[in-house]
């Protein structure tokens, strides 16, 4: 297949075709992308111009990555980011800030903050000062946890419907118009794969749940009580659900006319269902609460597109990846390969046919922060070959590249992604 863009690779891969290299992913989402801290050194590596990096998703504080370095690095996808971010204001206005290490940033100017006598940060929903804090930062910290702010619950007077009724938004015609604008730009004026970064299918999703975007969250919000009401209240689990549902197809309705098949892939949710070693919940709980829901949403997305439908999900979801496919996801990221099940041949091997993975390159817990160079570019090396064998492989991180990363290992990791080429020939 000679003379392939990045668009043609990914669409190879999406359809399990096999190409000379897996087709790259670098910054598309905010699982696949890079803390702002280390991108600013990377740039510096690569000789590229030092400037402040803009901040595209300021929860993990994640940094843009541009057209040079994607050009550097062989990046064959983009993503189609949203207006809005996870703290409830759009990424617009830039202005300047500095994190705790000296890296200059962009940060939109929505962004309102105080800091504590220990250099701690604390930040507003929605930049709105007149609300409680609802995320925090701590003094040498490099991303925002939230905060529980929801008032104590009376479990025997639950209301889901007016506890959720903020959180779950049909979108309107300004975010419409950009997304159409948007993505016919990058079709258009680029020959990159796209993927839509809808994310409003994130079922139970932990970063969500505390409503960092809210000025007054309200209900069952801590994880430690959304796990629990599994058990005790499935019902307003379910409740919740069937709202959050409905507003997806809504959006996805929306989605569809605005961006057509100018993107290839959607990211539909973020929702972890693992730990390192076992699920959180048991496969019944997921197959009761969860898989009809997703299932609803991935079976309108078949039905009315041709979009490939992309799953987040860390740790060791190897028993769930059946039910996964079953209920009509086609991708599934991070590729935890250091949690328990989740070893790359096995994967392939059993599932490889039937889902796409994207992710899984280095373990970025030991490998890429703490490993030398060759120790990257060999696990790099190895996993590439195995996951895109007959294809059915994007070739990102284990999650993002976090804060302090050596940049000498970053490119690495890229470099063993292109060296597929040399025994597959040039593609």
């Amino acid at each position: 297949m000679p003379g392939m863009n990045g668009r043609d690779r990914l669409e190879a891969a999406l359809n399990h075709i096999q190409t000379g290299r897996p087709p790259i992913d670098f910054g598309a989402c905010g699982q696949t992308g890079i803390s702002a801290s280390t991108l600013y050194r990377l740039r510096e590596a690569m000789g590229l111009p030092r400037k402040p990096i803009k901040i595209v998703e300021p929860f993990q504080m994640l940094g843009e990555v541009d057209e040079d370095l994607r050009q550097a690095f062989g990046v064959d996808v983009v993503g189609l980011w949203n207006q809005m971010t996870f703290f409830g204001f759009k990424n617009e206005n830039w202005k300047p800030w500095t994190m705790c290490d000296g890296t200059p940033v962009l940060m939109a100017g929505g962004f309102e903050y105080d800091m504590d006598g220990k250099g701690g940060i604390w930040a507003f929903p929605a930049g709105d000062r007149a609300a409680p804090y609802s995320l925090h930062m701590p003094r040498g910290g490099f991303f925002f946890d939230n905060i529980e702010r929801s008032p104590e619950v009376n479990e025997e007077d639950l209301a889901p419907v007016s506890d959720f009724k903020d959180d779950f938004s049909v979108p309107g015609d300004e975010e419409a118009k950009y997304w159409e604008e948007s993505s016919k730009r990058l079709y258009e004026e680029t020959e990159y794969g796209i993927m839509g970064i809808f994310g409003a299918a994130g079922l139970g999703d932990a970063a969500a749940m505390p409503g960092p975007f809210l000025k007054n969250p309200k209900g069952i919000r801590s994880m430690e009580g959304w796990l629990m009401a599994h058990l005790l209240h499935p019902e307003y689990i379910r409740e919740v659900f069937r709202m959050q549902t409905e507003a997806a197809l809504k959006g996805l309705e929306i989605y569809r006319e605005a961006v057509g098949d100018r993107i290839q892939a959607i990211w539909l949710s973020g929702t972890d269902f693992a730990t390192q070693n076992s699920a959180f919940m048991s496969l019944g709980t997921f197959r009761d609460l969860y898989k009809p829901f997703y299932k609803r949403i991935n079976d309108w997305v078949h039905k009315n597109t041709k979009w490939k439908t992309f799953y987040h999900t860390c740790g060791a979801i190897e028993p769930l990846i059946d039910d996964f496919i079953e209920m009509g996801v086609d991708i599934l990221n991070p590729v935890q390969c250091s949690a328990k099940g989740m070893e790359p041949q096995a994967l392939k091997d059993k599932y490889g046919g039937r889902v796409v993975f994207w992710g899984g390159a280095v373990d970025s817990q030991s490998v890429l922060p703490y490993g030398a160079r060759e120790d990257v570019f060999a696990q790099a090396r190895e996993r590439a070959e195995i996951f895109s064998k007959g294809g059915g492989y994007v070739f990102a991180s284990v999650h993002n590249v976090v804060a302090k990363v050596p940049p000498e290992n970053v490119i690495a990791m890229f470099e063993a992604a292109n060296d597929v080429d040399r025994d597959r020939g040039s593609q």
